[in-house]
């Protein structure tokens, strides 16, 4: 049952964008799993992910702006072309999926993506010069996109496990999120689900997506990397319990 008194709603909306943007300014990923595991409790997944991806497209510019001289952007080719295409089918999953089903979905998707990511650190894989599989995560990660608004989770989840530079895994899944964000708006506007009530809560959160993008910028380079990579997984875990209750 979803959340309908008016100060809670507003608190949830928000503290999630809030949460949402520190995350993003600090590791370049995660909003899109923040602001589900807040905005499912006050809003059907019709509305909270074209408002969640209208969010992550400027959350996740910010940073790419103010971190372009430093980002290496060479991977991210490999990946675009499909999730672009993979936009509209997740858009039409979207629309066919049970709000009960859904959310209990992403709830054990952030569970597993964060024991996945905390067991897998050790773990590495080489790939060879054959974009096959890049292009293959990138029209499953647009149709996530489309669907859930976790369009970022594959590509970081494959970058990090190739142990590339942190520049580069950056430079790739950060601009995957925002161009795959720039598709799905256009996407949601032509199959009418944006709506006047989206556009009016996204300016309610404006501010606090970019205060907390503004902060998260500003801890990047100052927090110890290791310890912030287990606070940020921590938090998607406890994300993610909070959706199955």
């Amino acid at each position: 049952m979803l959340i309908s008194d008016p100060f809670i709603y507003q608190f949830i909306l928000l503290f999630g964008a809030f949460v949402a943007g520190i995350v993003q300014g600090a590791t370049g990923f995660g909003s899109g799993l923040v602001l589900n595991a807040f905005w499912l409790h006050i809003l059907e997944p019709s509305i909270a992910i074209p408002l969640n991806i209208i969010s992550c497209l400027f959350i996740s510019g910010l940073p790419i702006y103010k971190l372009r001289k430093s980002l290496d952007f060479s991977k991210l080719k490999s990946f675009i072309f499909l999730g672009v295409i993979g936009i509209p089918i997740g858009m039409l999953l979207l629309t066919i999926t049970k709000p009960s089903s859904f959310k209990v979905a992403i709830g054990f998707l952030l569970i597993i993506y964060s024991i996945w990511m905390i067991t897998s650190r050790g773990f590495s894989i080489k790939v060879n010069k054959n974009r096959l599989i890049d292009q293959l995560i990138g029209l499953i990660s647009g149709i996530m996109g489309g669907f859930a608004a976790l369009g970022g989770l594959l590509p970081t989840i494959w970058v990090s496990l190739q142990k590339l530079p942190k520049n580069s895994q950056r430079g790739t899944y950060e601009p995957f999120i925002f161009i795959t964000s720039i598709a799905s708006i256009i996407s949601f506007y032509f199959a009418g689900l944006i709506t006047l009530s989206i556009l009016v809560d996204f300016i309610k959160v404006f501010p606090a997506l970019i205060l907390g993008s503004w902060i998260g910028i500003r801890i990047y380079p100052k927090i110890n990397e290791e310890l912030f990579r287990k606070v940020i997984l921590g938090l998607i875990f406890v994300a993610g319990l909070i959706l199955l209750v």
